[in-house]
């Protein structure tokens, strides 16, 4: 029987109608064994086998923001931003999010988000090397092989409406030629094998190319190892930072 994770979010809540309509949301999602919300501390934390981004998304409907803070137990949880090293997407480099959670020694998932592509069937893979100096074309050899991916979603990267309420310009011709998708893939490594590898995103199958998306695996905190309401470094609070986030693309 496959294991199952919590995730804690951040969630803006005001009143017990809030606390209700974030609740009826995640009942309605299947794979969410249990949740529990606390208005006072303005959390959301579930337990199940659930993509991260698929609750992000289903509280983003009731109207509110979520903010993953942590997921899984300690040391068992990454993440790697892709992103383009194509010339042409200089002006929107990041392309996708990979979030990564174990969930036994050799078990996990990995929550894929990808925004703003060609339509088509892609395929994802783990590397054996992070060096990103020439894309992905210096990630190395194959370390292993995840499931395709099809990017067949319209994309919502030019109509995405940030933290404090100002919309991005909607661009018509451009929406109408790029998509998003989302899958959960599953791969039986462990987080250790993985942080300092990369993930890529080609459109040929086991070929990598110039304008593969590429990203750096990195460790992210696990459940209760992010409680920071303002960051040290930049002095912004979460959800300043969340902001920055979605204008780079990040929507997850």
């Amino acid at each position: 029987m496959t294991k199952s994770f919590e995730i804690v979010f951040a969630v803006p809540m005001e009143c017990e109608a809030c606390v209700e309509s974030v609740g009826k949301a995640l009942t309605n999602l299947s794979g969410i064994n249990k949740y529990d919300i606390s208005l006072k501390d303005n959390t959301v934390i579930t337990d199940g086998i659930i993509p991260p981004s698929e609750i992000v998304r289903a509280i983003q409907a009731t109207g509110r923001d979520a903010i993953i803070r942590g997921t899984g137990s300690a040391n068992s949880a990454a993440v790697c931003i892709l992103e383009s090293f194509d010339a042409k997407d200089i002006k929107q480099p990041v392309k996708g999010l990979a979030r990564i959670v174990s969930v036994s020694p050799q078990d996990l998932f990995i929550d894929l988000t990808v925004n703003g592509l060609p339509k088509g069937e892609y395929y994802p893979s783990i590397r054996s090397s992070g060096n990103l100096s020439e894309g992905a074309l210096s990630t190395g050899s194959l370390y292993y092989q995840l499931q395709p991916v099809e990017i067949d979603q319209p994309s919502n990267i030019y109509t995405t409406i940030n933290a404090i309420g100002a919309s991005i310009t909607i661009d018509e011709e451009k929406e109408s030629k790029l998509f998003s998708g989302q899958s959960f893939l599953h791969a039986n490594l462990s987080i250790d094998d993985l942080i300092g590898r990369s993930i890529i995103l080609s459109r040929l199958k086991d070929k990598v190319t110039s304008d593969s998306l590429c990203g750096v695996i990195a460790r992210s905190a696990g459940i209760w190892e992010n409680d920071k309401q303002v960051c040290s470094c930049s002095g912004k609070t979460v959800w300043q930072e969340r902001s920055d986030a979605l204008a780079k693309g990040i929507s997850v």
